[in-house]
């Protein structure tokens, strides 16, 4: 019989109660896969989105009716240490710490052990705690292949609307460093922390639309889009672009479809795992461009306070889950 492992499985769709600490054999790394002993992981939307079953596209990837066997641990951003190695794996070795974003690999981060595929993941910088590491992949290169897809350049003035999260923590001191004027869009409770990582400016949802404010943006980066097309081309420049990380479903169909339209435009940004992006975010972390904006941190037999935490909506950036208890712990 295989050794154990502690794991969070999600029984259903619906609230975090759904969730259940088991026992469960460790996997086996196959072919290109790998080990991993996880050190922490991070809750994303994504995850919040299955746990809930929605949008109906989560239950067509995952299970229609209650999650198949084989998609019950959530959890996709991860880091930690090689175990072992599949037989046809060449790029890291047992006691490599690495850090990744698994949703194109199986998921089951909130667990002891997980297996992933070679490509799934890169090496840590040994500056970079183990926390820091699960709080950056999903996040952190959306924030990156947003603001890419959108074109900044120097000088431009930038809009991050939902700054205050996951995405918004990373997009914020990412545009800073290569010139950009940042204004970040949230809550009221989360304008200090849009401060600390560096926006020029900061306004409150509730009280300044920016949409209709008069002031005009080269990029937008939308975490929360809400908006209506016609709004986002009113804050736009001139041939300035909008790029939707996320938000509703309506408003992420039009822009797809009418999106283009115009010389002012609203693209989607799909998310794209890339171990070179990874290694891109490493490096700009060395450099001192941004450190990972970690609000609390919990243990695995806690993940269901986490994600009710989660969708309260008041965290600001990531939610770290740790089960390496030698890691510093911020309690909520």
């Amino acid at each position: 019989m295989r050794a154990l492992m502690k794991a969070m499985v999600q029984t259903g769709y619906g609230p975090p109660d759904v969730l259940e600490l088991t026992e469960l054999e460790q996997p086996v790394p196959r072919g290109n896969e790998v080990l991993i002993k996880v050190h922490a992981a991070s809750i994303n939307e994504w995850d919040w989105g299955r746990l809930r079953g929605t949008p109906l596209v989560n239950r067509a990837m995952f299970g229609f009716f209650r999650p198949r066997a084989k998609h019950r641990i959530l959890g996709c951003d991860i880091s930690g240490r090689v175990e072992s190695v599949g037989a046809r794996a060449e790029r890291f070795q047992p006691g490599d710490a690495v850090f990744g974003d698994l949703s194109r690999s199986g998921w089951g981060g909130f667990a002891e052990y997980v297996c992933a595929r070679e490509d799934a993941l890169a090496i840590k910088s040994p500056r970079m705690s183990f926390a820091q590491a699960a709080a950056m992949p999903q996040a952190g290169l959306l924030a990156l292949q947003g603001l890419r897809k959108g074109g900044i350049k120097r000088g431009q003035r930038v809009l991050v609307n939902g700054a205050g999260g996951g995405v918004g923590t990373f997009a914020i001191p990412i545009a800073k460093s290569i010139g950009a004027e940042v204004t970040g869009v949230d809550s009221r409770a989360k304008l200090d922390v849009m401060r600390s990582v560096g926006a020029d400016h900061v306004l409150d949802y509730a009280e300044d639309d920016f949409t209709r404010s008069g002031e005009t943006y080269d990029l937008i980066l939308d975490v929360m889009a809400r908006r209506s097309l016609a709004d986002y081309r009113r804050a736009l420049k001139p041939g300035g672009m909008c790029v939707l990380v996320g938000g509703s479903t309506s408003v992420i169909q039009q822009a797809m479809m009418f999106g283009s339209l115009g010389a002012k435009k609203i693209k989607l940004l799909l998310h794209k795992p890339d171990p070179d992006d990874l290694a891109h975010m490493n490096a700009l972390y060395e450099e001192g461009t941004f450190v990972p904006n970690i609000d609390r941190s919990y243990g695995l037999d806690e993940l269901v306070e986490a994600f009710r935490y989660y969708e309260s909506g008041h965290h600001k950036g990531k939610l770290v889950v740790t089960m390496v208890l030698d890691e510093h712990r911020p309690r909520p």
